[in-house]
C-alpha cells in the first residue's frame, strides 16, 4: 500500500512532525481501525529510523489512537460505541466552557479570523468537498478553544477531540446532518461575534451532542451491516 503522506522528514522538529503525520494516516483512516501499523514502511518512507517512529507511536498510545503489544507492534485501536458515549458528553462540556472563556478574552480581529474561515467552510459546504468542510470545521473549534486563553482547558480538549475526531471523519455525514451542522455554526458565529457565553456554551454542547449521535447511528449501521 502507498500512503499519501509519505514524504521524506527534515530532521528539524522531528518527534512532532512524525506525530503529527502518524495522527493523519489515523484520522483519514490511510491507517485502518484494526490492522497493524506497518513500522517498517513508514520508517522506510518517512526517512527515519524505528526508534523516534516507536517514540511516536507511544504518544499516539496515550491518547488512545493506537495500541501497543509486547512483541506484537503497534496497532489501530478501533472506534466503539462506548469509547464515543463516554468521550462526547466530556468534550462536549469543554468544548461549551471555551465558547464561555472565549467570549470573555477573544478579541475583534480573533472575531474576523473566525468570520472568514466560517464563509470558506461555508463554501465548502456548498461544493459538498467534505475534505474541506471537515478541515475548516477543525480550525473553527480550535479557533475558539485558543481564545479562551487556558491552557489546561486546551490540552485536555486537544487529546479528546483527537480521539473523536477520527470517528467523525469515518461517519458519513448524511445530508440532513450536514444542513443542521452547517445551522449550528451559523448560532455558533452569531452568539460569539455577540460574545453570548451561556448561549455560546449551549449551542456548543448542543453542536456536540448532535455529532455524538450522529457517530452512534453511524457505528450501529456498521454492527449491523457486519452481522447481516
Amino acid at each position: 500500500m502507498t500512503l499519501h503522506t509519505s514524504q521524506t522528514i527534515m530532521r528539524k522538529s522531528l518527534h512532532h512532525e512524525l506525530v503529527d503525520r502518524l495522527q493523519t494516516l489515523i484520522i483519514n483512516s490511510e491507517l485502518k481501525p484494526g490492522t497493524k501499523v506497518p513500522e517498517k514502511q513508514l520508517c522506510d518512507q518517512f526517512g527515519v529510523s524505528r526508534t523516534p517512529l516507536r517514540e511516536a507511536l507511544k504518544v499516539l498510545a496515550s491518547v488512545g489512537l493506537v495500541r501497543l503489544e509486547p512483541n506484537r507492534g503497534a496497532w489501530v485501536t478501533q472506534v466503539t460505541q462506548e469509547e464515543v458515549e463516554e468521550v462526547f458528553p466530556v468534550l462536549g462540556a469543554l468544548e461549551a466552557l471555551s465558547g464561555e472563556l472565549a467570549c470573555k478574552h477573544i478579541t475583534d480581529a480573533e472575531i474576523e479570523e473566525v468570520r472568514a474561515l466560517h464563509a470558506q467552510m461555508i463554501e465548502s459546504y456548498e461544493r459538498r468537498d467534505l475534505d474541506a468542510y471537515f478541515s475548516i470545521n477543525q480550525k473553527i473549534h480550535r479557533a475558539i478553544l485558543m481564545a479562551a486563553r487556558n491552557g489546561t482547558l486546551t490540552t485536555s480538549s486537544q487529546a479528546l477531540s483527537l480521539r473523536m475526531q477520527r470517528a467523525r471523519y469515518l461517519a458519513n455525514i448524511s445530508e440532513s446532518r450536514w444542513y443542521d451542522a452547517v445551522q449550528e455554526h451559523e448560532k455558533i458565529l452569531q452568539y460569539l461575534v455577540a460574545r453570548d457565553g451561556p448561549n455560546l456554551a449551549g449551542t456548543l454542547l448542543n453542536h456536540m451532542d448532535a455529532k455524538r449521535a450522529s457517530v452512534v447511528k453511524w457505528l450501529q449501521s456498521q454492527d449491523t451491516a457486519g452481522v447481516a
